[in-house]
């Protein structure tokens, strides 16, 4: 069993990961607008804003859902959440000459600093499995 700090860091995630894909199921083009401007209300990036945020809903309620079934599941579950977040910080570091100026280092902030949460969360729980080897 997890310590109780990270146990909590990784509910704290995943809450964080469904309150950011109901947003975006509910209101895509507020998500949108930082990566992509005025383009957000076109209904192709409502389109990919929802995606996405179903994408985030669906992480973070398997990662709760782990969490109650076991800790070694929910390492799965927080790296693979850390590795969207890492695909989301790549594409945007590929756009970025194209990003609003004054937004692209936000969203940039913000993709790194998800992917750096959820690969230190994964690294805290796989800190405290057993080791079966021997």
């Amino acid at each position: 069993m997890l310590p109780h700090t990270a146990r909590r860091l990784v509910r704290l995630i995943a809450w964080g990961r469904i309150g950011i894909g109901v947003m975006a199921l509910l209101t895509p083009e507020r998500m949108a607008e930082p990566w992509v401007g005025e383009l957000a209300r076109s209904p192709s990036a409502r389109v990919l804003s929802r995606a996405m945020g179903g994408r985030d809903l669906a992480i973070g309620v398997g990662c709760l859902r782990a969490l109650i079934r076991s800790d070694e599941e929910a390492l799965s579950w927080v790296a693979l959440g850390g590795m969207a977040d890492a695909v989301d910080t790549v594409a945007t570091l590929m756009a970025l000459g194209h990003l609003h100026p004054a937004r692209r280092w936000l969203v940039l902030a913000l993709t790194a600093g998800a992917a750096t949460s959820s690969f230190w969360a994964a690294s805290s729980l796989d800190a405290f499995r057993p080791d079966i080897r021997g």
